[in-house]
């Protein structure tokens, strides 16, 4: 017996019969098997994946939703099938790598990540790194990316070893393991203006005055501006900001250092304002490229669904579990980046990528395959 999951439910095949052939419920053909000798279907594979990934259902709270629809597959088996599925799916990680690897304009973040260390029972941090290309805004129509990648701690090394073949401009925070990464001289480094928004927006949450209220106003001028010109073309972009954007930078940099001058520095808002004097050029390399954006937020959407699942799941059993989950969030996040359904893909893929040839594995990434998707009505 084996299982596969339609669009309206788990659908039970029920194979070698008495008359000797295959009586399948609701379909036609004998159900694609894409784990060599599973009982699970490419749709079951995919539904639970993106129940875990997506929808960020943990594996045992599926297993009792299968229960009550009178299947009974464990977690442990659940958890077999999404092993299984990474490593089926691994050839189109290793291809989106490589795609938004070769852009000039990368946004990159990462998060904690709970993982159980081996051996006593305890919880380590892991980090999750997150590296998007997305040049929608600026008229750029090549499709956008996502690409995570999991590691045990966060070292420098990791984003020096993940970005060792880009070359062009990373959006990104202060993090100081990025530092190498711009001494090379082919990464250039463009801050986030959201961040730098933040330090006054705490500051106000907790007791308004003059200053971070008029530090918030200012930054949101600039805001205003990015609205005129989204989707325009970079040459646009460049210019408008140029003449809109940059007056407005000088006179927010005069207003910041003259307030500086009358604080201590030990205060908060010292320490706001610093932050964002510290990587002004960094802040406003965005005014003279228009290519880039006024902050990070295509990143910090994409870790959205991470920080979900890190409430729902607790922790990663072990430091393959947090592999397999960055390889999954890198496909299904790339997926709704160019509007493909999310469990539509995987089922399509899964269903197909055993006897795809390895060597034309891009056939198969979510902008070249949407209309041959078939999706719930």
């Amino acid at each position: 017996m084996g299982f596969e999951y339609g669009f309206g439910g788990i659908l039970v095949s029920l194979l070698s019969t008495a008359g000797g052939g295959d009586a399948l419920l609701d379909t036609h053909t004998k159900p694609s098997r894409p784990i060599e000798r599973g009982m699970a279907g490419p749709g079951l594979l995919a539904h639970v994946l993106v129940a875990k990934f997506a929808d960020h259902l943990p594996l045992y709270r599926q297993s009792v939703i299968y229960a009550r629809e009178g299947v009974e597959l464990d977690r442990s088996l659940l958890a077999k099938w999404v092993g299984h599925s990474a490593a089926l799916l691994q050839p189109l990680v290793d291809t989106l790598r490589r795609h938004v690897m070769a852009a000039t304009k990368l946004h990159a973040d990462d998060t904690p990540v709970p993982v159980l260390a081996p051996g006593n029972g305890k919880t380590k941090t892991g980090r999750l790194w997150v590296y998007v290309r997305d040049d929608r805004t600026s008229g750029d129509a090549t499709p956008p990316a996502v690409w995570f990648a999991y590691t045990p701690d966060r070292k420098g090394i990791h984003p020096q070893q993940h970005l060792e073949s880009f070359n062009g401009t990373l959006q990104a925070d202060a993090y100081g393991g990025y530092q190498a990464i711009y001494e090379t001289g082919r990464v250039a480094e463009a801050a986030c203006w959201a961040h730098a928004r933040r330090q006054f927006y705490e500051l106000y949450a907790a007791r308004p005055n003059s200053l971070n209220t008029e530090a918030l106003e200012r930054i949101g001028a600039l805001y205003k501006i990015e609205e005129q010109i989204r989707g325009k073309p970079p040459d646009v972009r460049q210019a408008y900001r140029l003449a809109q954007a940059r007056p407005l930078l000088d006179q927010l940099h005069a207003w910041l250092s003259a307030k500086l001058g009358t604080l201590s520095r030990k205060s908060d808002t010292s320490r706001a304002i610093l932050y964002a004097l510290n990587r002004w050029e960094a802040l406003t390399r965005y005014c003279d490229d228009g290519r880039l954006e006024i902050d990070n937020l295509p990143v910090e959407r994409a870790l959205r669904g991470v920080a979900i699942g890190r409430r729902n799941y607790l922790f990663a059993g072990a430091d393959s579990g947090e592999e397999r989950a960055a390889a999954i969030y890198s496909l299904i996040g790339t997926a709704e980046l160019n509007g493909v359904d999310p469990e539509a893909y995987p089922r399509f893929v899964l269903a197909r990528i055993a006897d795809h040839p390895i060597n034309r594995v891009d056939e198969l990434m979510p902008w070249v395959v949407t209309e041959q998707l078939v999706t719930p009505a």
